[in-house]
């Protein structure tokens, strides 16, 4: 049983984690000024809100409880 606990997790984590490591490569793309303009408070306010999902997420490895989570909006 552990093992099979294991095997999916190993599989999910790695699914997950490029899936994740898409995403950011993507919005690494939306620094193109020839196609987007943005503020740097938008850029601030994007890596804040990636760095605290982040935080969130690995504080959640360590702890029992559920830790509320919010959608990101500019």
């Amino acid at each position: 049983m552990a093992r099979d606990k294991s095997d999916a997790f190993k599989r999910l984590a790695e699914n997950r984690t490029n899936e994740a490591l898409d995403a950011i490569r993507k919005i690494g793309n939306l620094s193109n000024r020839n196609n987007y303009s943005f503020s740097p408070e938008q850029i601030t306010r994007i890596f804040t809100a990636i760095r605290a999902a982040l935080d969130a997420a690995e504080r959640r490895f360590g702890e029992s409880e559920d830790i509320a989570e919010d959608r990101f909006t500019l």
